[in-house]
């Protein structure tokens, strides 16, 4: 359909006035995204709680045969991507107290999955690494999840990817984006 400069958009595309505008070229168009409609922003929340249920639920079933939850997953994915990663600072990437990091890790390492070593500088220091059996297992976790991605990715396109990548960074916290950065 001709917009009012008689160009023709390509097949699928929004009218102009509904799509967002580009911040990055144009900086003064953020104040815009301001005055989006309220219903625009709770269907970007039931979008995000239904993928997180969805994307969670591909790893819940695996988790659920080994008695494990989510804080399971997390920390065996963070340990994975982090060998030798201090309790410290999976801490901080977790967010939850030390009791219940306590109560996960203690379940982990005691099932063969994480190992735990002092650390050379600091001997209180406690670094966590995954064993074959916890290598094993997240990859078997992340497999599934995979999965999920590849499918959204191939049916929302190449294009669309990086704009996925932009707004969940843009939700993140800036301790997150710095942590993301690090390992994109």
């Amino acid at each position: 359909m001709p917009d009012q400069k008689g160009a023709v958009a390509p097949a699928g595309a929004r009218p102009a006035e509904s799509r967002l505008p580009d911040i990055k070229s144009n900086p003064q168009a953020g104040a815009n995204l301001l005055f989006l409609r309220e219903e625009e922003m709770r269907a970007a929340q039931d979008l995000l709680f239904f993928a997180y249920r969805d994307f969670t639920n591909a790893a819940d079933v695996i988790l659920d045969e080994l008695a494990f939850g989510r804080a399971h997953h997390r920390a065996l994915h963070f340990i994975g991507r982090n060998p030798g990663l201090p309790v410290t600072d999976l801490l901080g990437i977790l967010r939850i107290t030390k009791q219940s990091l306590a109560r996960v890790l203690t379940t982990l390492v005691d099932d063969g999955y994480v190992a735990q070593t002092q650390g050379r500088a600091d001997r209180r220091q406690r670094l966590l690494t995954l064993t074959e059996k916890g290598q094993a297992l997240e990859r078997r976790l992340f497999e599934r999840q995979r999965e999920r991605l590849l499918a959204a990715y191939r049916e929302a396109g190449a294009g669309a990817v990086e704009g996925f990548r932009r707004v969940m960074r843009g939700i993140m916290d800036e301790d997150a984006r710095r942590y993301t950065g690090r390992h994109s």
